[in-house]
Order: structure tokens, then C-alpha cells, then sequence
């Protein structure tokens, strides 16, 4: 038999989705049948995986020791766990504790990856958390720690990064609720002389990954709302702005300020490519420049080398 004491880490979550994570080999069927026969419990009490696990609550399995061993996969190498092992961990933190990395991620690369070749920041960062033994196999098998919010390729900054289950879940949900305020920077075309909030209607289509702004809402559009602020007014007639993003949908930045006159300098997809070409500029000067949570924690993510060349 063998007894698990839930820690603060992997506290409020499904009682059946922790015992997958625990035992990786087995199937949901396998899991559930185990439960129904009291071959698992959940303080000393029969269990339908339903429940909500505390702090403190007393998991007992009572298998044998070769079962549990087979179950959980001990005793055989992850093949992800030592791939990720050899992945590059050089990333730029501009905050860590027990709990989340903040990452200023550089322009070019993926927040996380859409295919099995990609090496994107999540992957960087897990490699990280590995190569300085904040992250064992064993872990490994029961969480995979995570990005929390996701940033275009070629846009930079400030990307959330769970260590945790708890801190997963305690970052999606003020990322859902936003209760976190989230501040960019970007160099856009033309002057602006003034601060504003601006409104609208997004449209995604999904075979082309590009989105369209509109006035008036229609049935598959969804409602964004941005607001912005002149830092300073810069020569070859740009303007750096500072950015709240108060609903995020995708492209929003980048199609919102395109669709007023004032497209992001470098922006291949939303810009002006003439100018674009005109003044060198081959990536988007979009930085994800702060965040501030709710109880005043504020960290903030210096601009990449490029909006030098024009600030």
C-alpha cells in the first residue's frame, strides 16, 4: 500500500485527473474501477474521483508494490523528461520564485510550440527549471510546468510561467478575469498627440490565421477594447505608444491600431510594407512591456535592441 499526503502544490484540483498524473501508465478506465472498489481512497473514505483535493487529504493505494511500480511508470526514463534535458535553458528572467518565472521573451520565438519540431519558450524554460534541479523526472511525470499566457512569435516581452498546479491555476484564472493589468510598447506610423480608448468588433478567419476590425458587431465577431497613450513622438514621423490591452483577442494590438491609420512598424501582416522596407524594420515593434497584479506586484520587461534604433 501506498500512502500520498496532498501538499499545497497539487491541492484544488479532480481527485481523478491528480491520479492520472500519478499513475501515468494506467488507463481512465483502469483508474475509475480501482476507485469503485476501494483499491483507492481518499481519506479512508470510497472515492468517484470527483472530489476536490485540500491540503493535508490522505490518498491511499493500496496495490502491490510491482502494480504501483508498473502504474506509475518507475524505474523507465521519460523520453520528453531527457529530450527537454538537452533543449537550450538560456532565457532572459526578470523575476522567479518557488512558484512562476517571468520571461522577457525575444521576438522569434514561439511562446509555445504547434508542432513536434518546435522549440518554443515553454520548452526552453521547462529545460531551465530541469538543468538547475528545480525539475525531477519524477515531478515531470505528474505536472508539466507551463507558460500561462501566450505572445506572436514576433513579439517580445513579459510571458508567465507556472512551476506549479496551483500557481497554473491561480494565473489563468487573473489572466481570465483580468485581473492583472497588462501594459505594452510599440512604435507605430504617423503622430499621436493624444491618449484614447477605442472600440470595435474582431473577425477571425481561421484559414488565413489574419483578423478584420469592424464598428458594428456581427454574430461572429467578439467585442475587443484598447487603450492607448503617446510615450513620445519620434522622427520619420512614428510614434512610440504605450498599450493597455483590456480584452485580448488575437492580433488585437496589431489590427486595432492598423485599422485607425496607425499599424505597428514592421508588421508584415498588418502594416505598411513599403515603409516597413523603407526603414529597415523586419519584425513588429511590439513589446509586452509590464504587468501588474492585483495586489500591486508590478514587474516590467526591457524593450529588445531594436526600438533603439528609433527611439
Amino acid at each position: 500500500m501506498k500512502e500520498l499526503i496532498i501538499d499545497d502544490a497539487n491541492s484544488n484540483q479532480r481527485f481523478d485527473k491528480y491520479l492520472k498524473r500519478v499513475l501515468t501508465e494506467a488507463s481512465t478506465s483502469f483508474i475509475y474501477k480501482m476507485l469503485r472498489k476501494k483499491n483507492i481512497t481518499l481519506n479512508d473514505k470510497k472515492a468517484d474521483g470527483s472530489e476536490k483535493l485540500n491540503k493535508g487529504d490522505n490518498v491511499k493505494i493500496w496495490f502491490s508494490d510491482e502494480t504501483y511500480d508498473k502504474m506509475t511508470g518507475a524505474g523507465t526514463m521519460d523520453p520528453l523528461y531527457q529530450k527537454l534535458k538537452g533543449v537550450s535553458h538560456k532565457i532572459d528572467i526578470v523575476h522567479e520564485d518557488d512558484d512562476m518565472i517571468i520571461i522577457n521573451k525575444p521576438s522569434g520565438i514561439k511562446s509555445q510550440k504547434d508542432s513536434d519540431s518546435d522549440v518554443s519558450i515553454n520548452e526552453m524554460a521547462i529545460s531551465y527549471m530541469i538543468n538547475t534541479n528545480q525539475l525531477s523526472e519524477e515531478d515531470f511525470k505528474h505536472f508539466h510546468p507551463s507558460v500561462c499566457n501566450r505572445l506572436d512569435r514576433n513579439t517580445s516581452g513579459i510571458v508567465l510561467f507556472a512551476k506549479n498546479l496551483k500557481t497554473a491555476q491561480s494565473l489563468g484564472e487573473a489572466l481570465k478575469k483580468r485581473t492583472c493589468k497588462k501594459l505594452y510598447h510599440a512604435i507605430v506610423l504617423g503622430k499621436i498627440q493624444d491618449e484614447c480608448t477605442i472600440d470595435g468588433y474582431l473577425y477571425k478567419d481561421q484559414a488565413t490565421n489574419k483578423v478584420t476590425i469592424t464598428k458594428a458587431p456581427s454574430e461572429d465577431a467578439k467585442p475587443i477594447k484598447t487603450a492607448y497613450r503617446p510615450l513620445k513622438y519620434l522622427s520619420d514621423d512614428l510614434t512610440l505608444l504605450e498599450i493597455h490591452l483590456i480584452t485580448g483577442r488575437t492580433h488585437q494590438i496589431r489590427a486595432h491600431l492598423s485599422s485607425i491609420g496607425h499599424p505597428i512598424l514592421g508588421d508584415m501582416k498588418y502594416g505598411n510594407a513599403s515603409i516597413n522596407k523603407k526603414l529597415k524594420a523586419s519584425s513588429q515593434l511590439l513589446h509586452a512591456f509590464s504587468i501588474e497584479f492585483e495586489d500591486g506586484r508590478k514587474y516590467e520587461a526591457k524593450e529588445p535592441g531594436e526600438f533603439n534604433v528609433y527611439i
